[in-house]
């Protein structure tokens, strides 16, 4: 009798996905336990807006710095040993940041802790598609999605730190603490030996390949890569416009309640997280760029629709609208980069994670930009044109049916 190896993964394996899954869960709670303390910090450090401004965005600017030497990293240490490393190192960082009595110990604490969360976030992707790989199917998805839930985690301690009246100190000792054996004891089940695993190479006569077949692959190359980097901004640019302004748009423009205007971005992530739960049964049955190509129209057309007729109701389905449809995209370009050929392992992911997050960092500015010159609902935009962008370029995504 024929046994379907794909549906009964190895123990090894299942430990491994577990493991997997916890390290994103970390990563996702060890900087939203700070997030909540900015007021205080800035309260307590005298900072004026322009200085906390400056200050906080030492964190991604960090990332930036690093991500490219992510790739090296994961070669060097292995993608599991990289990504707790990192984890040990940003709640370190973040520890360090609440406690700094200075701004510039606070900005050089987040700029630490952002560098290693750029390689923390590499090295954990790579370790789960390598899971993903022994599984045979999409798992990537649910990885994010418990990301999301290690956020609110976070920032839930967060609360409850604040209102059990503990110190920064205290606070985020025992956070990174937490977390820092939660990585440790995950390491012991991530997978074992080399990152690589062999690839089968097309059959040759031994001939040199002739150079314009190297150079058509290095283009093909450059422009998939191109078009991983637009599919997973147009996700990361979704994200910022419900976090930066969401809260803002209903308020302000459309005059809603405080307690309801937080209900874009809270629909936003929760339909995200819905999104990211049964992507991989959805790219299991449809393929990623069937998938991705979905989503883009369901965030370009609820949106869209939300900002032609502006309702509070249907600008919060809008968002919700938005952050489903984009749920997965994130996940299938840093997919997709891994396996890209003629490339050192690693060197896909970090290449998309580092220019995701120029995209990312340069997005408020530019919203705010055109938001000024016209108004915030011209700036709100960029989501339905976040979605027509994720549907255009989705053609790089390769569809596997099984």
């Amino acid at each position: 009798m024929t046994v379907d190896v794909l549906s009964r993964p190895a123990t090894a394996d299942r430990h491994a996905r577990i493991a997997v899954a916890v390290l994103f869960f970390t990563n996702g709670a060890l900087f939203a336990n700070l997030l909540p303390r900015y007021p205080q910090i800035k309260a307590d450090l005298g900072l004026s807006n322009a200085a906390y401004g400056l200050a906080v965005a030492a964190f991604p600017a960090g990332a930036i710095a690093a991500g490219l030497a992510a790739g090296v990293v994961v070669r060097r240490l292995g993608s599991a040993r990289a990504a707790v490393a990192g984890t040990l190192v940003t709640g370190a960082g973040i520890l360090a940041a609440g406690l700094a009595d200075s701004v510039v110990l606070f900005a050089g604490a987040l700029f630490v802790a952002g560098a290693m969360d750029a390689i923390t976030d590499v090295a954990q992707n790579a370790h789960g598609l390598r899971v993903q790989r022994r599984y045979g199917r999409s798992i990537i998805n649910s990885f994010h999605a418990i990301w999301s839930i290690g956020a609110v985690t976070g920032g839930s301690m967060a609360a409850a730190a604040i209102a059990l009246g503990l110190s920064r100190g205290q606070h985020l000792t025992l956070s990174a603490v937490v977390f820092a054996v939660a990585a440790c004891v995950a390491l012991r089940y991530c997978l074992s030996g080399p990152d690589t695993e062999p690839v089968s190479e097309p059959a040759t006569d031994g001939s040199p390949e002739p150079a314009t077949t190297a150079v058509a692959t290095r283009g093909r190359t450059v422009w998939v890569l191109t078009a991983l980097v637009l599919i997973a901004t147009a996700g990361t640019l979704v994200e910022d416009a419900g976090s930066s302004w969401a809260t803002l748009y209903l308020s302000g423009s459309l005059h809603a309640s405080v307690t309801l205007a937080a209900f874009g971005y809270i629909a936003l992530v929760g339909a995200q997280f819905i999104g990211r739960s049964i992507g991989d049964r959805l790219v299991d049955r449809f393929g990623q760029r069937t998938v991705a190509r979905a989503g883009g129209i369901v965030a370009a057309g609820g949106m869209g629709l939300a900002l032609a007729v502006p309702t509070v109701p249907g600008t919060v389905l809008g968002f919700a609208a938005a952050g489903f449809g984009v749920a997965t995209l994130v996940p299938a370009a840093m997919h997709e980069a891994d396996e890209l050929p003629g490339l050192k392992p690693g060197s896909g992911l970090a290449i998309v994670s580092w220019l995701m997050r120029l995209g990312f960092l340069a997005s408020p500015p530019v919203v705010g930009l055109v938001t000024d010159a016209t108004s915030l609902r011209v700036g709100l935009l960029v989501v339905p044109l976040a979605g027509l962008l994720a549907f255009l370029f989705a053609g790089v995504l390769r569809n596997r049916h099984r």
